[in-house]
């Protein structure tokens, strides 16, 4: 299982290994998703509320985006493809 930090920062995957943007990462890897969310890193806050798996921190991404963005998504949008977060069961990582 990939860390947290890792999780929220892969851009992308080369074989059984997630790619992670290690600058992204460094910079903003101890905030927590409301504190993504509210700088706008929206993939990053989505990204980490699917790995905590927590519900409440889901929905209050998703009502952050439609606030800055004058959308209507809710939980039952293809968010995942919005934000291009899908859940891989890797364990190794690359940093870029």
């Amino acid at each position: 299982m990939l860390s947290r930090e890792d999780f929220i920062f892969t851009i992308g995957y080369d074989g059984p290994r997630a790619v992670v943007d290690s600058q992204a990462k460094r910079k903003y890897g101890t905030l927590s998703t409301k504190e993504l969310a509210e700088r706008g890193l929206f993939r990053a806050a989505y990204s980490s509320a699917v790995y905590t798996k927590d519900p409440e921190e889901l929905n209050m991404v998703v009502d952050s985006y439609n606030q800055v963005a004058g959308t209507s998504y809710t939980l039952d949008s293809p968010l995942d493809r919005l934000f291009g977060v899908f859940p891989v069961e890797v364990t190794r990582s690359i940093a870029l």
